[in-house]
């Protein structure tokens, strides 16, 4: 009886590394769908308008702002490492700074637009460019803060993630890389390109 047991944990084991497998390529796949997205949206800023911007567009701001969603990409990195090894007050804290940078980044993003808005309104192409590019960013910026508070909720028990057992870890920060990498080539479409 205790062969058939430990085939079948065998058996069960290998499955589920093979879904973790398919998971990996299917996010890289979505990944790259997304680029198209990004892609699209900056080469329609250098057709519409060329690499005209105006004088207006806050470059300390932006700056700021990218500095921050970078320096979330750390905090990230860390929380991943930290549930691989099962380490879950590391990865807490770790989470809980990405989030709390991801909620500086938005707050940035709508002082930008408030800003935005009295200078180049959507009505004109630099501002419908604008507004187009970083809400869909935003928008992504949003996704990635829901992934990460579903992960850090999962989380909060000690024992949930550790080696072998992390997926929604790893996807989560994946996804997070991926929105931060969109920004640093959407940073200098925007901001400075001249």
């Amino acid at each position: 009886m205790a062969t058939i047991s430990g085939v079948h944990h065998a058996v069960e084991s290998r499955l589920g590394a093979a879904r973790v497998s398919i998971n990996r390529v299917g996010i890289w796949m979505f990944f790259l769908s997304e680029t198209f997205l990004f892609g699209v949206l900056i080469s329609t800023r250098f057709y519409l308008q060329g690499v005209q911007k105006p004088d207006e567009l806050n470059q300390v701001l932006g700056l700021m702002i990218t500095a921050v969603l970078l320096l979330s990409s750390l905090t990230a990195y860390r929380a991943e490492t930290a549930a691989a090894n099962g380490d879950n007050a590391q990865f807490k804290r770790n989470i809980i700074g990405t989030i709390l940078l991801g909620l500086v980044f938005m707050a940035g993003v709508g002082f930008e637009w408030f800003e935005g808005y009295q200078h180049f309104p959507p009505s004109n192409i630099f501002g419908s460019i604008f507004f187009t590019t970083t809400g869909i960013h935003a928008t992504h910026v949003l996704t990635g803060l829901i992934l990460l508070g579903i992960v850090y909720y999962l989380g909060r028990k000690p024992g949930r993630f550790g080696k072998g057992n992390y997926w929604g870890v790893e996807v989560s920060v994946k996804y997070w890389h991926f929105v931060d990498v969109a920004w640093v080539f959407i940073y200098p479409t925007l901001y400075l390109v001249k």
